[in-house]
Order: C-alpha cells, then sequence, then structure tokens
C-alpha cells in the first residue's frame, strides 16, 4: 500500500484492519480474492489458514471485504472510536510541532 498517512496520522498508529471470528469462517477466501491490497494471508496445512498479515495495508475505514463474507466472519473497531482516536493523534502531533 502506498499510503503511509491518513489525515496526517502515521498509518501504522492507526488500528483499522479486519478481525477474523475463526468459528465463523469457512475459508472460502472471498475477502483474499476481493481485497487488492494484500491484507490476508492464506497458509497452507495450519489450523488458521487464513491471517491479516499486513493490518497497515487495509485502507482505513474500508469494509468492503467484510460484505463479501457470507458467513460474517470478519468485524471491524468501531468507527466513531477509531475516528476519535486519530482526532486525538493529530492533536498530539500538533502540540508536538
Amino acid at each position: 500500500m502506498s499510503d503511509e498517512t491518513f489525515m496526517g496520522v502515521p498509518r501504522n498508529r492507526i488500528d483499522w484492519s479486519p478481525r477474523i471470528d475463526y468459528d465463523k469462517c469457512n475459508y472460502c477466501m472471498e475477502c483474499v480474492k476481493f481485497c487488492p491490497h494484500q491484507v490476508f494471508e492464506v497458509r497452507e496445512n495450519e489450523e488458521k489458514k487464513l491471517i491479516v498479515k499486513n493490518p497497515d495495508n487495509c485502507v482505513v475505514f474500508c469494509r468492503a471485504c467484510g460484505k463479501t463474507c457470507g458467513v460474517d466472519a470478519l468485524s471491524f473497531p468501531d468507527k466513531g472510536e477509531i475516528t476519535k482516536k486519530i482526532k486525538e493523534i493529530r492533536k498530539e502531533m500538533g502540540a508536538n510541532e
């Protein structure tokens, strides 16, 4: 992913990426096929065959891969909380300049 910041905040400080509910996941891999940002990784011959390998590659506030999941195995952090955190970080960064 090329964007290193979101709204002026370093992307690695924003906790936005999918969470996988392994009790629901049926490993259909629709999310992997859909996401163009290499957020997921498929691991053969392991208990957890699908992982979120590159969480910082996930576009902040995008939930599109979750919409491809027919069993609702993907969830995301609360958008309001993340927005609040981004604003806090921006304020903190402004104070440090």
